[in-house]
């Protein structure tokens, strides 16, 4: 690619000429204006002559070269002539003149801070986030005593569309993984089982660990990722087109009339969702029992029945109900924590998506603690 290049000479004492050659873009190799610069502040001419019959192809890059020229001819009163430039270029260098530079306007290079300094950042924002989070907490729990009074005002309308998309919509997904992670528990089982002659065991594995523990935090991440990201993402977008601040301005509360909605519909819709996981995974341990290791489904169905029992079961749902909790409280806080920028709804989303599956993962130690402890 040819590059542009220019020649200085002088003509007389009182007129520099300054000739333009080639292509001057920016992603070709331009060259330095210091010459020229240096010729004019060395002996300042009365007049400074551009001429361009070589000039070929230019961009804003021809502008960033005469830029520092023009300047420098107005400060030694330098005489300006443009009109041997095209004119298009000769009015970009006319408008660069007539708009100032605006005073502050050039970036200005920090030193980057101390490692002392940026723990001291990352301590003032967490614990700004956690004053947050805590008064978020406060007001949703205002909330809920107005809804148990019967106070709260919220549609009806958006109770059952989120019921649907966290309940009915999420039924697909939510069958895939408990299958497979019941194929997967029963398969790995298995190989373990066989040694012993114990093959039979694979269904009170299946069968105990769904219910206790898989069904519940395999559906709690499933939502986390579906259903906790949608509620950041929607809060998000609403708080940029400022819906949230005309609720305020209307004098509805935006936790009653958003918030509890989807807190509620994920409190109903969990423990079903954990039932159903709990079903498709055993019937993932048994697809695996009868084609894998040749047991017939009546004598895995009669097992299944003899390991569970109905504090298993309402235990694995009880941890569904919490987790369903801090699912909807993480997306909801997330969301109303979002910024103004198009990019902060997708941050949100992917915030939400992590604290979410944090707190249910620090939540499943926790639970796994106590049920211990209470012989469960």
């Amino acid at each position: 690619m040819t590059t542009g290049n220019f020649s200085v000479w002088s003509e007389s004492d009182t007129l520099l000429t300054v000739a333009l050659r080639g292509d001057w873009q920016l992603r070709g190799h331009l060259p330095s204006p210091e010459a020229v610069i240096v010729e004019i502040s060395t002996k300042p001419p009365a007049k400074l002559k551009f001429v361009a019959e070589e000039l070929g192809k230019w961009d804003s890059g021809l502008l960033i070269f005469l830029k520092p020229i023009v300047d420098t001819c107005r400060n030694h009163q330098v005489e300006i002539e443009l009109a041997k430039l095209p004119p298009g270029l000769s009015r970009l260098v006319q408008l660069s003149e007539a708009v100032p530079e605006r005073e502050g306007a050039r970036a200005i290079k920090r030193p980057e801070p101390s490692f002392l300094e940026r723990i001291g950042r990352r301590a003032i924002a967490v614990a700004t986030s956690f004053k947050r989070f805590s008064a978020f907490l406060g007001s949703l729990t205002l909330a809920f005593i107005k809804l148990a009074s019967g106070k709260a005002r919220f549609r009806k309308v958006d109770l059952f569309q989120v019921v649907q998309e966290t309940g009915a919509n999420a039924l697909g997904i939510v069958s895939l993984i408990s299958f497979l992670v019941g194929v997967i528990l029963a398969f790995m089982g298995a190989v373990q089982l066989q040694q012993f002659g114990a093959a039979i065991y694979v269904a009170d594995l299946v069968a105990i660990g769904m219910a206790r523990d898989m069904g519940a935090m395999m559906t709690a991440i499933i939502m986390s990722g579906r259903t906790g990201a949608a509620f950041a993402a929607r809060l998000g977008t609403m708080r940029i087109t400022e819906e949230i601040d005309a609720l305020t301005t209307m004098g509805i509360s935006p936790l009653e009339f958003l918030v509890l909605p989807r807190l509620m519909a994920l409190v109903l819709m969990m423990p079903i969702l954990c039932l159903y996981s709990d079903l498709m995974g055993m019937l993932g341990g048994a697809a695996v029992g009868f084609t894998m290791l040749g047991i017939p489904l009546p004598l895995y169905y009669r097992e299944t029945a003899a390991a569970l029992t109905l504090t298993q079961i309402f235990g694995g749902v009880f941890k569904a109900t919490v987790y369903g909790v801090l699912i909807a409280i993480s997306g909801c806080f997330r969301g109303f924590q979002c910024g103004g920028s198009a990019s902060a709804v997708g941050d949100a989303a992917t915030q939400a998506v992590v604290t979410s599956i944090v707190l249910v993962v620090v939540a499943c130690g926790m639970f796994a603690v106590i049920f211990k402890i209470l012989g469960i």
